[in-house]
């Protein structure tokens, strides 16, 4: 399948199939994308970190702690669909202007007006999720200059802009600890600001944008059975890995009596092993085929997780959660080694669809933690669930794959 791509000199032209990574692409592109995509997750899990402080300031229930984290995780969800369409109509680049704006006058109004009440925490949460769903503008704004053999280390790099949810984790606890919990919503218009000043200057819309379809025709793929399992598949690994970074700071301080920042250095250790190891798995997805590699993810995702549930000590648990995160991390990148495979034409609304879907599987573990939590006191159902979700996750894979294999065309592994 002939792809247009930046090849370096010329722009819209075909380049051999052979050609180098580096050669194929648009790098500022890439690096655009993954620093707004990056400084973007930082925020949006922002009130991960801060949620045992803003708990003891408002006097939160451990349901209203969950609800409050997960918020963000859910309007992102909603908003990739959003801005899927808009990436198809008017572009990557300005559909992330526009989203970045928002963002920064959100967090500004917030610092500025400050927060008083659990109502409080969930419009910031709502503005939060236009920083969620930057994934469904910074993937297709790096992807539509590479081919299909190098999509899944594309994906994978522009991906790894996840890690700004170690940037929350590591640095809020001590911001807030002293400046206070609200400082930190106006100090993070500063990196924000800088991110989108060299964005408008380094990123490019790449030349072989599809043409705006009907509003309908946006739709056609979730007709499709293959758009429904990619999207299933990509809630159990982003959704994990979401979930647990929004969730991990409440439950260290709960589970163990951790410090803020203790429990955010703990989280960022977690977090950073499944931000780091996004772009291996779209390049393992690469070499041996994204079925093969998820079903390897799923399996270890879900050991990991059933541990998690019975761990009594803290170097126990930290040691599965790292071992989840890493599952979980090459999962993201494996199903975006395979979305291009299947709906390179609807990239753009796809990429939002399945992003959706993750957030979605992020805002239930987030939220079902702490309502877990309220009733048994205690989290390990939540963990266990989401577990049998993975077991779930590998038996549909084992059912779809040889279908898959057989009748999908592309030059890529699957």
């Amino acid at each position: 399948m002939a792809t247009a791509y930046w090849d370096g000199d010329k722009e819209g032209e075909l380049a051999p199939a052979t050609t180098s990574f580096w050669k194929a692409g648009h790098t500022p592109t890439l690096i655009a994308a993954f620093l707004y995509f990056d400084l973007a997750f930082m925020v949006w899990v922002l009130l991960g970190p801060l949620a045992p402080m803003i708990a003891k300031t408002l006097m939160l229930t451990p349901a209203e702690k969950g609800l409050m984290v997960a918020t963000p995780t859910l309007m992102g969800a909603l908003l990739r669909v959003v801005n899927g369409l808009l990436v198809d109509r008017i572009g990557p680049k300005l559909s992330g202007a526009i989203s970045q704006v928002i963002v920064i006058i959100g967090l500004f109004t917030a610092w500025a007006m400050g927060i008083d009440s659990f109502e409080g925490t969930l419009a910031l949460g709502v503005v939060l999720g236009f920083a969620g769903a930057s994934f469904a503008i910074a993937l297709p704004l790096a992807s539509r200059w590479y081919p299909a053999e190098h999509q899944g280390k594309a994906m994978g790099l522009a991906g790894m802009g996840n890690s700004g949810t170690v940037l929350a984790a590591l640095f809020a606890p001590g911001l807030a600890k002293l400046f206070g919990w609200n400082a930190v919503l106006g100090l993070a218009c500063i990196p924000l600001s800088i991110v989108f000043v060299i964005y408008m200057i380094m990123a490019k819309d790449a030349p072989n944008a599809p043409q705006p379809k009907k509003m309908i025709d946006y739709f056609q793929p979730l007709k499709q059975a293959d758009a429904w399992l990619l999207m299933a598949f990509y809630a159990v690994t982003f959704g994990g890995f979401v979930g647990l970074a929004a969730s991990l700071p409440i439950y260290f301080t709960d589970q163990f009596g951790l410090t803020p920042v203790m429990a955010g250095y703990c989280t960022a250790g977690c977090v950073f092993a499944g931000s780091l190891v996004r772009p291996m798995g779209g390049a393992l997805a690469d070499r041996i085929g994204g079925v093969k590699a998820l079903m390897i993810v799923y399996v270890v995702a879900a050991i990991a997780l059933a541990g998690v549930a019975f761990a009594t000590t803290l170097v126990t648990a930290l040691g599965l959660f790292v071992l989840a995160m890493l599952a979980l991390g090459t999962g993201n990148g494996s199903v975006f080694q395979l979305v291009p495979q299947r709906f390179q034409a609807e990239i753009g609304v796809m990429t939002g669809l399945v992003g959706m879907a993750g957030g979605i599987g992020g805002f239930y573990l987030a939220s079902s933690l702490g309502f877990a939590k309220q009733l048994t006191g205690s989290f390990s159902a939540g963990f266990l669930i989401f577990a049998g979700l993975a077991v779930i996750a590998f038996a549909g894979l084992a059912m779809v794959k040889a279908r898959w294999r057989a009748t999908w065309s592309t030059g890529a592994r699957i």
